[in-house]
């Protein structure tokens, strides 16, 4: 059987394989809400959560770009680094991106006061996505007066200190893209999820990921193709109720690596369980897909205190990872939308996962004998 040695960065290691694709650290949770409420210290920016992070490196310190629920039930980002990548997070003292304000950063061409009423509900689950010599963080952003109205937003930083806003990349309902690192064939790439009900409704079944590309990812326009490249809905598949975009791909020699979150709804909740695909380097629309999830929800993975608030159960989300030169897969992930953990793979098992038991990315049916 395929084996890797991964190490995570401060002298864990361990071995992972096609049983074992993921390896959670042992020290899980490596980010709390505790801890960011020992530098948040004012009464109103005390958090009940740390989740759903985006991840990146500068200048030899990982980075996660933080979603935490403030008391009140907004969203802000918070930012943290470190040097291992697993220990020693430094937090930032105020939270980096906030529902805007007039005295925010923004492109030429945005009135500030349209771009407020887009964020007033909050700002949740930002990608990093590194794109040339910059990073494009995509995240949601929540109006506060119209229910479920949510729109993907842009906000550039060269070093996360300073974000400046291009507002929403679509006029429409939505809350998972990712864009791919460089572009593909003369143009930029990204996965989208829609929201297939109603406008302005996030209550949909969300079973679609599709691709779309644009010449200038800053200013689109973004062309969403009309069918889907991965789809969901049907049958005994861990992905059978929802499936979306998780952190944003990474290239590897085996494709564009594509770490996802799927849905299975069963009689006591929704699980949110990681799954795996590989994108073709010069075609992202080809895509081989593992019908085996990488990582399941377990009790090790929201360890709290008695008294500790838990958002939602049976959840794990990674909205970010880093790929290392050895082929090490360094995933980031929230557990129960609660706290942040980390986790290790390597590209050749997950791969191998893709292609020895693998699932037809449209119809969900096994390429495999059981």
């Amino acid at each position: 059987m395929l084996t890797r040695e991964v190490e995570f960065g401060d002298g864990t290691a361990g071995m992972v394989s096609l049983n074992t694709p993921v390896l959670r650290h042992p020290a899980n949770p490596i980010l709390t809400a505790h801890r960011v409420n020992e530098v948040w210290r004012e009464p109103h920016l005390q958090v009940t959560t740390v989740h759903n992070a985006g991840a990146a490196v500068l200048a030899d310190r990982t980075v996660l770009l933080f979603r935490s629920h403030l008391r009140c039930g907004i969203s802000v980002l918070g930012l943290a680094t470190s040097e291992d990548g697993v220990s020693g997070w430094a937090v930032r003292p105020r939270p980096v991106l906030s529902p805007a304000t007039k005295g925010d950063l923004y492109a030429d061409g945005l009135d500030w006061r349209d771009i407020a009423e887009v964020e007033s509900g909050g700002v949740e689950d930002a990608r990093i996505n590194p794109v040339g010599d910059t990073f494009a963080v995509t995240y949601s952003a929540y109006h506060a007066g119209i229910r479920n109205r949510v729109r993907v937003s842009l906000a550039l930083t060269d070093d996360f200190t300073a974000f400046t806003r291009h507002g929403p990349i679509l006029d429409r309902d939505m809350r998972n893209v990712v864009l791919f690192p460089e572009r593909i064939g003369g143009r930029y790439a990204g996965l989208f999820r829609p929201n297939d009900v109603a406008p302005g409704d996030t209550g949909g079944t969300y079973t679609q990921i599709r691709i779309g590309y644009a010449e200038d990812y800053r200013t689109g326009p973004w062309e969403i193709a009309d069918e889907p490249i991965m789809r969901t809905g049907a049958g005994p598949s861990a992905f059978s109720d929802k499936i979306g975009p998780g952190a944003p791909p990474v290239r590897t020699r085996h494709g564009w690596l594509n770490v996802f979150h799927g849905v299975r709804t069963t009689m006591d909740g929704n699980p949110y369980v990681l799954g795996v695909a590989l994108h073709d380097l010069d075609d992202p629309r080809r895509v081989r897909m593992s019908s085996i999830p990488v990582l399941f929800p377990s009790r090790d993975d929201c360890r709290v205190g008695g008294t500790d608030y838990v958002h939602v159960p049976n959840v794990v989300f990674s909205c970010g990872l880093v790929r290392r030169a050895d082929g090490t897969i360094v995933v980031y992930y929230a557990g129960n939308d609660t706290v942040m953990n980390v986790a290790v793979s390597h590209e050749d098992v997950l791969a191998e996962l893709c292609d020895r038991y693998g699932q037809d990315p449209l119809t969900g049916r096994l390429l495999y004998d059981l």
